[in-house]
């Protein structure tokens, strides 16, 4: 299996990029996503990774389907919800979002793409748009954290393609 971080700060249009890079994989082999929003809340941006690894990546490495309860933002605050999603060996997994990247897991990789839209005032908007308004406060928020993530981990040096939205 070859995996593949798709990784950026938010509202760069990493999720537009990996379903485009998907959608052109799936026409060679097996694909399959796992996005870190289905890990990750506001309050917890990227220490939730033990859960990634221990219930997708680490499977799939010894040749076992992976496995994991995404979260549910549908009641307030999110918690890890009751839907199971099931992951299947693919040829190619690509893992996308803020983090996807991360240095733990680039010995990892196969490739990790950067996206990025430069101007965070366009990002923050886009993000808005997305998710709506009442979450403004949260996405500043997050983009004052995704910027010192990025700055220590390092993670667009260490990208073998970018895309820029």
């Amino acid at each position: 299996m070859r995996l593949v971080a798709v990784d950026g700060p938010s509202g760069a249009g990493k999720s537009t990029v990996a379903a485009g890079l998907a959608a052109l994989l799936r026409r060679m082999c097996s694909v399959a996503v796992v996005p870190t929003d289905h890990f990750a809340t506001w309050d917890d941006p990227v220490s939730w990774w033990p859960r990634l690894v221990d219930g997708v990546l680490l499977p799939l490495r010894n040749g076992l389907p992976g496995r994991y309860h995404p979260m549910d933002w549908s009641a307030g605050p999110p918690t890890i919800g009751d839907t199971v999603i099931d992951v299947p060996i693919p040829d190619v997994l690509l893992v996308e979002g803020v983090s996807a990247g991360r240095a733990s897991v680039r010995p990892w990789l196969t490739g990790l793409v950067w996206v990025d839209l430069p101007d965070p005032a366009k990002r923050l908007a886009r993000s808005v748009a997305r998710d709506g308004a009442h979450h403004r406060a949260e996405f500043e928020a997050w983009q004052r954290f995704e910027t010192g993530w990025f700055a220590v981990d390092r993670t667009r040096p260490a990208a073998t393609a970018t895309a820029t939205s």
